[in-house]
């Protein structure tokens, strides 16, 4: 017999999530969630006085330095974007990319046109592929729903290392909590011993090229040299059409059909690998972040979700097994494989369980970002 789904009365978040709650008017934690926010990052005259000064900030301790910040480049919208902005307000950024292997080729095309249509360097980490590729299939071996964790954390540690080489203060971080929405914690989990454990635990190779982001990182960067993370789309009227548009009029961008679908591996992870194995969709935290934010109503929403369901992308899913290196068999145990989570490994999640109000102090000292905060305790 089918369970009957509990459904936000404001977005379209239901209780297929994991840990969501609702209040007595039916509306769930991450609309709750999204109205603190709005509250940090107000939109309008507030939005301007307050982008303004970051401005000055940036550009203050970017004096005499070949960069004032820093900004990861994919290739998608939301990283374009940032590094165009950046550009046009007036800051000096280096743009730094993450090279795992599974670029498509627009992803790269965008990156080129980006930076050399905004007069900006690049810098390029490559990964060795086999540390990489090793890394990849500890996590789908691990049977967990965290496996474009590696790409995630790898990116992480490539900006700050970046940012320290350059004595850059600031890294400017592409995510809208009004278009992407907040990611349940059941959904996506990440730490750099978390990395460490679950790739020790399926004997993958040593990780010499693939940056990790660890405990000791995080108080090195964030405490010595004094790196933070600023949320920069939060601060902007971001708008998907509007910024398509104008993305494409300036910089001869192309979409590339979905959400991070600019990487091959995020396509197939988002549209195959975690509705077939963990029946998660994470288009419903974009179409719920966009509903909030009004860009969409809750019934476009309802519709779009509900009539264009994720199509198996066949070619794409013996280009990724080819690629991975692994055959239709061993892939169908790891889909057959009981589901486990981040809880199942190492990690320090137990440390940060422990660590609540000293946490609460830092999000709200601007140490680390609210929304990480959030994540874990709201």
């Amino acid at each position: 017999m089918a369970i009957e789904l509990q459904a936000c009365t404001r977005c379209i978040s239901d209780s297929r999530i994991k840990g969501i709650r609702f209040d007595a008017a039916g509306v769930c934690n991450y609309c709750r969630m999204h109205d603190t926010l709005e509250v940090e990052y107000p939109q309008g005259a507030a939005a301007q006085e307050k982008l303004q000064k970051l401005l000055e900030t940036i550009k203050l301790a970017g004096r005499g330095r070949n960069y004032d910040c820093v900004v990861g480049t994919s290739g998608g919208r939301d990283s374009t974007y940032t590094l165009y902005m950046a550009v046009k307000l007036g800051l000096r950024p280096l743009a730094v990319h993450f090279d795992n292997g599974w670029n498509s080729d627009i992803a790269v095309a965008n990156i080129r046109n980006s930076v050399r249509k905004l007069g900006v360097d690049l810098y390029t980490h490559v990964a060795d592929w086999e540390e990489f590729k090793s890394l990849q299939l500890s996590f789908l071996r691990a049977s967990v729903p965290d496996a474009e964790v590696p790409t995630d954390v790898a990116i992480f540690g490539v900006l700050h290392k970046a940012a320290a080489e350059e004595n850059v203060r600031y890294i400017l971080n592409g995510h809208s909590f009004r278009t992407e929405g907040l990611v349940p914690l059941s959904w996506t989990y990440m730490d750099g011993q978390y990395v460490n454990s679950v790739h020790r635990a399926f004997d993958g190779l040593p990780l010499e090229t693939v940056p990790n982001f660890t405990l000791w990182d995080f108080i090195y960067f964030t405490f010595v040299k004094r790196i933070k993370v600023i949320p920069f789309l939060n601060y902007l009227d971001y708008q998907h059409k509007k910024v398509d548009e104008l993305l494409k009029s300036e910089l001869g961008w192309e979409y590339y059909g979905g959400h991070h679908h600019e990487s091959y591996y995020t396509k197939f992870f988002q549209s195959y690998y975690l509705p077939q194995k963990f029946k998660i969709d994470k288009r419903i935290l974009e179409f719920s972040a966009l509903v909030r934010s009004g860009q969409l109503s809750r019934e476009e929403a309802l519709e779009k979700f509900n009539s264009t369901p994720y199509e198996f992308d066949e070619e794409l899913i013996d280009y990724t097994l080819r690629k991975l290196g692994i055959t239709e068999e061993e892939f169908g145990e790891i889909m057959k494989a009981p589901l486990k989570s981040f809880k199942d490994y190492k990690s320090y999640y137990p440390v940060i369980s422990r660590l609540k109000l000293p946490l609460k102090f830092a999000a709200d000292m601007k140490l680390i970002p609210p929304l990480l905060y959030q994540k874990y305790f709201a």
